[in-house]
């Protein structure tokens, strides 16, 4: 069930929520400027090698937040055009709230917010997942964009098209090429009912041979490595 939380109780579980993460951890917020409690604990899941993902809308960083944010090897920034959601999950919790992840919000605004449990809403925690999957792949990505990521002399043979195919992991139906939605509509309904990130599938997404997959790794060892520098996966 989901609970309802006041400005004190949003700050509290997103602290809570960000500590708690294990896998993974999703931060969607238009306005980004992090207060010093938030920044330390994202540094102790950055040396944990959590993949961390911010989508924002207008960063309000200084230059030397914006270098210690780029400093950071386990997150990956992206920019979100008409953003105005703000959600922030992981593989086992959820917040949808009023509040910014930026630090005058927390301390002088009214807020308000809805704290969601996998456990005890599996449901209510996959659309809100899936929502927060679909803008981060919808955003730029600030480290996917740089010129220097893909050599110009990268292996033409490996450099996938836009329309190249993929397979799903469970059926292995023919499906667009897309490691971060490597199920075809009708398995990926199926697999929403549990919302099981680490739930093992048949195929790879990307060759299409037999291989023990998940959504978290939907790829056998091959064509990940092969692929790494060319496609976005849901573990970086």
């Amino acid at each position: 069930m989901a609970k309802f939380l006041d400005t004190t109780g949003v700050s509290y579980h997103l602290e809570q929520l960000i500590n708690n993460s294990k896998e993974k951890l999703i931060l969607i917020s238009p306005y980004l400027k992090i207060n010093e409690r938030i920044r330390q604990l994202l540094e102790d899941k950055d040396r944990l090698k959590i993949d961390i993902r911010v989508i924002y809308r207008e960063n309000k960083l200084e230059p030397a937040e914006k270098n210690w944010l780029k400093s950071m090897r386990s997150i990956r920034s992206s920019f979100c055009q008409n953003l105005h959601a703000k959600c922030y999950l992981n593989e086992s919790e959820a917040i949808i709230t009023s509040m910014n992840l930026y630090n005058f919000s927390q301390a002088n605004n009214y807020e308000m917010g809805v704290y969601v449990s996998r456990d005890e809403d599996v449901s209510l925690y996959s659309d809100i997942c899936e929502q927060a999957m679909r803008l981060v792949r919808i955003s730029s990505d600030e480290m996917t964009i740089s010129v220097s990521k893909v050599p110009k002399d990268a292996d033409k043979a490996i450099r996938p098209p836009t329309t190249a195919s993929g397979f799903c992991i469970r059926c292995h139906r023919e499906i667009g090429l897309n490691p971060m939605i490597p199920y075809c509509k009708t398995c990926h309904k199926a697999w929403k009912k549990y919302g099981n990130d680490k739930y093992e599938e048949k195929s790879c997404h990307i060759c299409g041979q037999q291989n023990v997959s998940t959504l978290l790794k939907p790829a056998c060892l091959e064509c990940w490595k092969k692929n790494k520098g060319l496609l976005e996966f849901p573990l970086a």
